[in-house]
């Protein structure tokens, strides 16, 4: 069974430690916040300036001031801090942060990501992304397998403009999570009722497959 864009982030709050400084960027990575089991202390950052994020706020309570770098409405926890843009790049770029989970259009096999410019589309800018994958101590992206075409964003080589090389650690999609070894994508775990099969004709980089692949073990 696939998982949908709220179980991806489930399952990648299972990756943090309590201690741990932790960067959402745009998307299905904003919904991690939401997740955080209860026995762990972490700390969430946006490069628009806070420190100490909390969940998304439930209908009718947002405050349309306080919002996270991808201008939605977000809470914050009792203790956060709120700086400027120059003060949240110079922790990021002082290798403060020690978990960034990104979103992304193409990851390669090498671990290359691209996911701020499509050639031809406008974009705002490139953002923080690039500061982030240069900087963080690990990147896990979490995405959707295949785009809207169909076609796998798993591949050899990435097409689009890179956001970093070799920089990805882990990937977790709605079909598997994988890692990044020297060979390629090394399957992790199988959502739940997934098979080989299916996960490799939506792999279109170079897929290895360990003798015992387990299905992810959370509540869906």
């Amino acid at each position: 069974m696939a998982l949908d864009k709220n179980q991806i982030a489930k399952r990648i709050a299972q990756e943090l430690k309590s201690g741990y400084y932790v960067n959402l960027g745009i998307g299905i990575p904003t919904l991690v916040s939401n997740y955080v089991p209860e026995d762990l202390e972490v700390e969430f950052q946006s490069e628009n300036g806070i420190l100490g994020m909390g969940p998304f706020p439930f209908v009718g309570q947002e405050d349309p001031d306080l919002i996270n770098a991808g201008k939605q409405t977000i809470t914050a926890l009792p203790g956060a801090s709120f700086f400027d843009s120059a003060t949240s790049f110079g922790m990021i770029r002082g290798q403060h942060i020690d978990l960034t989970v990104l979103g992304a259009m193409e990851v390669s096999e090498k671990g290359d990501i691209a996911n701020w410019k499509i050639p031809g589309k406008l974009v705002k800018g490139m953002g923080g992304a690039m500061d982030l994958v240069a900087s963080a101590k690990n990147i896990i992206v979490a995405m959707m397998q295949v785009n809207r075409s169909g076609e796998s964003k798993l591949v050899s080589h990435c097409s689009l403009p890179l956001t970093g090389v070799a920089c990805v650690k882990r990937i977790v999609t709605e079909l598997a999570v994988f890692d990044i070894v020297k060979e390629g994508f090394l399957l992790v775990e199988r959502a739940p009722g997934e098979t080989i099969e299916t996960i490799q004709n939506a792999t279109a980089g170079t897929l290895i497959v360990p003798d015992q692949v387990p299905e992810m073990r959370f509540s869906l």
